[in-house]
């Protein structure tokens, strides 16, 4: 299961839109509700995206895999690997590039 969480049309501030992100993160590893999530950040400045990849990389050994929605396709190793493991569904964002959103794998 693959689960959505979209900060990015919320008209949130970047601190808030962090501690949504953590709060949910949080929650699907005590619940152990699903292995995989999908971040809608959107485009707009960049700013919410960078802060969300840069929470994701200072999470160092908590997640199995961050992939960009950018690299998210048939061609990148820990993309296909998630969508195994996860038995994920089609992801209309699948092979398009989008960096509008990025991909937490909690393994």
């Amino acid at each position: 299961m693959l689960k959505v969480i979209d900060i990015g049309h919320k008209n949130y501030g970047l601190d808030t839109a962090i501690a949504v992100l953590e709060a949910e993160v949080s929650k699907m590893i005590y619940n152990g509700e699903s292995k995989a999530m999908k971040i809608i950040h959107g485009h707009g400045t960049g700013a919410l995206k960078d802060a969300v990849r840069e929470w994701c990389a200072g999470q160092s050994g908590r997640f199995k895999a961050v992939i960009f929605g950018e690299d998210y396709d048939m061609f990148h190793q820990d993309s296909m690997a998630m969508r195994s493991a996860c038995g994920l569904p089609d992801d209309e964002d699948f092979g398009r590039q989008n960096s509008a959103v990025t991909y937490i794998w909690l393994g």
